[in-house]
């Protein structure tokens, strides 16, 4: 297989002398968050983190996409933290695209270089550090566990995607494959981070309808995708955070591969009281 890429972000800020027009859009259906936007000026820091910046890319927000957040972080040598998750019920997964980070899981030791995957139960102990000379960046996925009566939450995960052989799509002769960190198959998972990668000239060749919400982070290359009834040009360092049911599709048209990360929340049934009576109120469903 070609050797695999992972966009690192830059931050710095944009010279004066560039135009102000760029590919920055949020519509009622989808998000396109540009790699150029994604500057020094739109950092947070985090209590209990040191040496960390964190850009956010998707957050629970009423009335669009309300199941996850998702931070890219930037870690300086040195900087971590002892005491990462706020909130026992959250889940978390991590996915290291530059540096080395030190991950301590309930009391062992991972190094995790680029493409290393590590799924963080709801409850577990964890912690990370860079130790290295150079900054460590990593995407950190975060949702509240949905849990079932008679079903234990699952284990804690720690791989690489070099680990992983992609499942092919069928009847696509490998050009569209997914890499799965979980197995689709255990229900003990209510969320799924896998890596999708289309060869030149691949595509998802219907608009997806569906349920799902969706982060996606450009890895490696550039494609048009179909977000609800527009085509937008992304590539690598490119976000997409789609609200549930927004149509999409992609093509895939080279020169080299496009692959990106991606988010979706599953295997569990659909909250009947998410739309309170106050909201119902308001939109006319109740008097």
């Amino acid at each position: 297989m070609p050797s695999r890429t992972y966009h690192v972000p830059t931050g710095g800020h944009p010279a004066q002398t560039e135009l102000l027009t760029g590919r920055a859009v949020f519509t009622d259906a989808y998000a396109v968050i540009p790699r150029g936007v994604i500057r020094d000026i739109v950092t947070s820091y985090l209590p209990h983190w040191n040496d960390t910046r964190v850009w956010v890319l998707a957050r629970p927000l009423s009335g669009f996409a309300e199941t996850f957040s998702h931070y890219l972080v930037d870690v300086a040598p040195g900087g971590g933290s002892e005491a990462p998750e706020p909130d026992t019920e959250a889940q978390g997964a991590l996915f290291v695209v530059g540096g080395k980070l030190a991950l301590r899981l309930n009391g062992t030791e991972h190094v995790l270089r680029p493409g290393g995957f590590a799924y963080l139960p709801p409850g577990c102990r964890w912690s990370v550090q860079n130790r290295s000379p150079e900054a460590a960046q990593f995407h950190w996925i975060r949702k509240l566990y949905q849990r079932v009566s008679g079903i234990a939450a699952p284990e804690s995960i720690v791989t690489n995607e070099d680990s992983i052989t992609p499942t092919p799509m069928p009847h696509t002769d490998g050009r569209w494959a997914t890499t799965r960190f979980v197995d689709p198959s255990d229900i003990r998972h209510d969320m799924h981070i896998t890596i999708v990668t289309f060869e030149p000239g691949a595509s998802i060749p219907f608009a997806e309808t569906h349920v799902m919400e969706h982060g996606l982070y450009v890895l490696e290359g550039k494609a048009v995708y179909r977000l609800n009834q527009d085509w937008v040009e992304v590539e690598a360092g490119d976000y997409m955070w789609l609200r549930a049911f927004c149509p999409q599709a992609c093509y895939a048209g080279g020169p080299g591969r496009f692959r990106y990360l991606l988010y979706k929340d599953v295997n569990r049934h659909m909250d009947l009281r998410a739309l309170r009576p106050a909201a119902a109120s308001a939109i006319g469903l109740v008097g």
